[in-house]
């Protein structure tokens, strides 16, 4: 084991595994392929070992299920989904190198040698020397909300995700979001749209005063927002000016992979360098890093990161309070094993590169067919633009919940509302109206085909050819917090019957 001062090998992390792809970090890793005809295609970097069956049952048994959960996406039985594009969280395929270090696991609840291997992968990822488990990404952000917010603090960020939010609410802070405006503009095409407006951070500072900001946050691939991602370049300025303001810098790095993908790939200055080396330079940059695993390592988990000891310690007592002891988190140490492996695996081009050109892939496909996306194509999935698709829909009877129903029923695909439904009402109980309306289509790293992202463009094509037959949707069953996850909505009108008979008439001998 090396100690805290002495560089962290592969050979280190992989200490008890002897079956390690080093290849993947080889300089030729990086080496651009494509086709000799000029195609754009993606190219898969991976072969296929292991199989999951899939079923399409009938629009008939579509419709029961989807009204059963009560027009919420989030209740149907994945026995009744046949493409779930719901999320990335959890569901990326693991490597076969990831499930053979599961069974090098130790499972011990103190001192356990797995603990120590993944410390020791974050530390090749990130240089952090420090390291708190938890047993995923929003444990995280229970953890350093309770630790670092107080009742009419801010938090200023590059825009919210959804856990995020309501942890710092839940804890009596206010969420500032300083994306610039261009930046929420589905049509609207720049590299980074992740990239804070720093003359808004200045100024939103000056506002509420540098003493009031529990921390600022950078959230990697701006999930609502269609994964976005964020510069280097933007990330050194804002580091600069915490610094120089004496305010606590956190990333969130959930979806670092797809983040690393764009950096090496859209910004200039860092096109030569290797994955693991701009990692490395993210990393000193802020105070805090907090990540899901479920998204980067491709297994079920999560942690905090940093070099800042007396920060550790400040958030330390929570881990026991919350998760478990302080080498396991709450995680399984069999999943532990896998995120040490998935995080160097992370290190590799043509593994981060999948989901990204995937996502780029699927939007063609889509706006081939004159469906509305998000561009540029970000990372973790691709975004309808459902205030386009829907622009006869009221966006106080959700949108993209209605879009979410439409696609299931033509499809049997599941998405993610990510608009107004998604967010929390106003303290006068009227909605608070998202400043996007998307349905996300996740595509989790090696687990779909090119045929089935065909049928995806081609189910929601004919959709969209048929979305003046689409209405709203009203809640029957509304939760005060986190209402997506859990609340029941009805259709306004007959809307999904009409749709439904339309299908059949177009395509009578198809399910």
């Amino acid at each position: 084991m090396s100690t805290q001062n002495q560089p962290i090998t592969l050979e280190e992390i992989n200490q008890d595994f002897s079956l390690v792809h080093t290849a993947s970090l080889s300089p030729d890793a990086e080496h651009a392929i494509g086709f000799f005809s000029g195609k754009k295609v993606p190219l898969e970097m991976h072969r296929v070992t292991t199989v999951k069956r899939l079923y399409l049952k009938d629009i008939d048994t579509r419709a029961a299920s989807i009204e059963s959960a009560g027009n919420n996406t989030f209740l149907l039985d994945n026995r009744d989904v046949f493409l779930d594009m719901l999320t990335d969280s959890g569901v990326n395929s693991m490597s076969i190198f990831q499930q053979a270090a599961m069974q090098t696991a130790d499972d011990s609840y103190a001192g356990s040698a797995t603990y120590f291997r993944l410390k020791n992968a974050l530390n090749y990822v990130f240089g952090t020397e420090h390291f708190l488990p938890a047993h995923q990404g929003r444990a995280c952000e229970n953890i350093i909300a309770r630790t670092f917010v107080t009742p009419n603090s801010y938090v200023i960020t590059n825009y919210h995700f959804t856990t995020t939010k309501a942890h710092i609410m839940n804890n009596g802070g206010e969420v500032i979001e300083v994306v610039p405006q261009t930046s929420l503009d589905p049509t609207y095409i720049t590299d980074f749209k992740g990239d804070m407006d720093l003359d808004l951070l200045a100024s939103e500072t000056a506002r509420v005063g540098r003493e009031n900001i529990a921390f600022v946050r950078i959230e990697a691939g701006t999930n609502l927002i269609g994964g976005q991602p964020v510069s280097l370049a933007n990330m050194r300025a804002v580091s600069k000016f915490c610094r120089e303001q004496g305010i606590l810098l956190v990333f969130d790095a959930s979806l670092l992979a797809d983040n690393l993908y764009f950096i090496k790939t859209r910004e200039e200055t860092e096109k030569g360098k290797t994955v693991r080396e701009i990692a490395l330079e993210i990393a000193p940059l802020f105070d805090i890093i907090y990540f899901s695993a479920r998204k980067l390592g491709c297994a079920r988990g999560g942690g905090i990161v940093s070099n800042n000891v007396e920060l550790i310690e400040k958030m330390k007592p929570l881990v026991p309070l919350f998760e478990g002891f302080l080498t396991y988190g709450g995680m399984s140490v069999r999943e532990m094993e896998a995120i040490a492996i998935g995080l160097v695996e992370t290190c590799d081009f043509h593994v981060i590169s999948q989901t990204a050109q995937f996502v780029e892939a699927a939007v063609d496909l889509l706006e081939a067919k004159g469906v509305p996306c998000v561009r540029p194509a970000g990372g973790l999935g691709c975004h309808i633009d459902a205030m386009r698709f829907l622009d006869h829909v009221p966006q106080e009877e959700y949108r993209a919940g209605a879009l979410a129903v439409a696609v299931y029923l033509a499809s049997g695909i599941r998405g993610m509302e990510r608009g107004t439904l998604s967010e929390e009402r106003n303290p006068d109980g009227t909605d608070h109206l998202s400043a996007m309306e998307l349905l996300r289509l996740a595509i989790p790293r090696r687990a779909f085909t090119l045929s089935q992202l065909e049928f995806m463009a081609d189910r929601i094509g004919w959709v969209y050819e048929n979305r003046d037959l689409i209405g709203g949707l009203r809640f029957v069953e509304e939760p005060a917090q986190l209402r997506f996850f859990f609340g029941r909505l009805a259709a306004v009108g007959d809307w999904p019957q009409k749709l439904i008979a339309k299908f059949k008439k177009d395509m009578p001998s198809q399910v």
